[in-house]
């Protein structure tokens, strides 16, 4: 007589938060922690987590990529997405489109390497990989540098910037999960992602709204529209941008793009509302308020 198999570990549920919540807020903390502290000390370090960050979102993509037999030439997607933050954030906009331009360039010549076969299919995914990361990611260092990239003036346009692009855009996230955690039940695109939610949706409208009004009307001295704009903006490209992300993920056949962040999944679950809305934020702070 055989004895019976042990059961098998019950998976964790974690209700309709759809996560580890304690873990997710521990991670969330550990990094605005980083972030608010290289910003208060030496604001060109943060410069160093915009980097690292680039680095960690290409091998992401790298890995996840590769669930297609998509192989990405890691070394100079790495190198000239580092390249191109650096000089965006010292010489401006004009020379991140020219080290876009040549990191482009030069990704296709290295593929050249590796003979004809998936030559279009690797240089199409490399290219666009250098525009979603590092080339959005950029527009960061384009933000910080309002203030002049060598000044240590700890509160400056370029800093308070970058402060009120990432809490406008945390503003999205939360709004979005609190009002789809207690009202979600019509989804917005249940093929793409069945939880996220019009109610969820609505809530990242309000939170976005009131948290970019406030945040340009007190901390940059903006008109009440400017700040009305930027919620606005905010919380259409920080959902566009995760839709198109989870759009990603199920063609690729991946739930996260990898575990580096415990309660989140991967950086680049992060980053994807954060790379989408950077752009259209330093534009309008760039042109109406700075």
């Amino acid at each position: 007589m055989t004895s019976a198999s042990p059961p098998a570990p019950p998976v964790k549920d974690h209700g309709r938060a759809g996560r580890n919540l304690p873990a997710a807020i521990t991670s969330a903390v550990v990094l605005l922690a980083l972030i608010g502290g290289t910003l208060y000390f030496w604001k060109t370090a943060f410069m160093f987590v915009v980097a690292a960050a680039v680095v960690v979102a290409i091998w992401e993509l790298h890995r996840g990529f590769l669930a297609k037999g998509i192989d990405l030439p890691e070394q100079p997607l790495m190198l000239g997405g580092v390249v191109m933050v650096v000089v965006a954030y010292f010489y401006g906009a004009p020379a991140l489109v020219t080290a876009t331009a040549v990191s482009a360039l030069v990704i296709m010549l290295w593929l050249l390497r590796r003979g004809v076969n998936g030559y279009v299919m690797n240089s199409t995914a490399s290219v666009f990989t250098l525009i979603y990361v590092p080339f959005l990611g950029s527009f960061v260092a384009l933000m910080l540098a309002e203030g002049g990239a060598t000044d240590f003036d700890r509160w400056d346009d370029g800093v308070k910037g970058v402060v009120t692009f990432v809490l406008v855009t945390i503003a999205s996230d939360i709004g979005g999960y609190v009002a789809g955690v207690l009202f979600g039940k019509h989804p917005m695109a249940p093929v793409i992602s069945p939880k996220k939610s019009w109610e969820g949706f609505a809530g990242s409208l309000v939170f976005c709204v009131v948290v970019g009004w406030a945040l340009v009307v007190y901390m940059l001295d903006g008109a009440w529209w400017v700040g009305v704009a930027l919620g606005l903006i905010a919380v259409v490209m920080a959902t566009l941008g995760d839709l198109c992300e989870s759009v990603m993920k199920r063609d690729l056949g991946i739930k996260d793009m990898s575990q580096v962040i415990p309660g989140h999944g991967g950086l680049m679950d992060r980053l994807d509302s954060l790379l989408a809305t950077i752009a259209p934020i330093w534009l309008l702070l760039h042109y109406a308020v700075f």
